[in-house]
């Protein structure tokens, strides 16, 4: 009888941590397809469909010395969509204000200085108590398991492969046209 009590308890037990460790599960991301994010118009967007398609994700700035790589980066998505890139533009507020305005401003901005035809999202914050989850995912190794990587600026890449794992990042000056950025979405999207 006391043997029966004992597995009793270990089953118990067990399945206690089963179920506390498939519910932690459930919250934590392993790549960035497990996102939900909001378009530039409000719409929820879950990155998942964006699976097999190698990711760009670039917090970007209307009013920053570096918002002329908007035009180099449309040109950039222009060249490799079709082969499988995507660019994602999150707009942030987080430096010295360079992005004041609400997502509609920034829609019109985007559109018609530089023509931007990417998928752009709404304002999110990049740094911070406030770190939108995505983000906190992007810069924190203990979240996506292969770097830390602080947002230092605007215009800051994070190159996504295929799986939705992040691969590496590149620092904000780094415009797509930088031959270890080139080839380096260029091994992703030979995988």
């Amino acid at each position: 009888m006391k043997k029966s009590t004992k597995t009793n308890k270990f089953n118990r037990f067990a399945l206690s941590i089963l179920l506390v460790a498939s519910s932690l599960s459930v919250f934590a991301q392993n790549n960035v397809h497990g996102f939900t994010v909001e378009d530039i118009d409000g719409k929820k967007v879950n990155l998942s469909q964006y699976k097999g398609k190698v990711i760009l994700i670039v917090n970007v700035a209307s009013k920053c010395g570096l918002t002329p790589q908007y035009e180099s980066l449309e040109a950039f998505y222009k060249k490799y969509k079709s082969k499988g890139l995507v660019i994602l533009g999150f707009p942030a507020n987080n430096f010295m204000g360079q992005e004041p305005g609400e997502n509609a401003d920034i829609k019109q901005f985007c559109s018609r200085t530089y023509n931007v035809t990417f998928p752009m999202f709404s304002k999110i914050s990049v740094k911070g108590k406030d770190i939108a989850p995505l983000y906190k995912y992007l810069t924190e190794k203990k979240e996506n398991g292969v770097l830390d990587s602080g947002v230092k600026w605007n215009f800051q890449k994070f190159l996504i492969g295929k799986d939705g794992k992040v691969v590496t990042s590149f620092s904000p000056p780094t415009t797509v046209d930088n031959e270890d950025l080139i080839k380096a979405v260029e091994a992703e999207l030979k995988k």
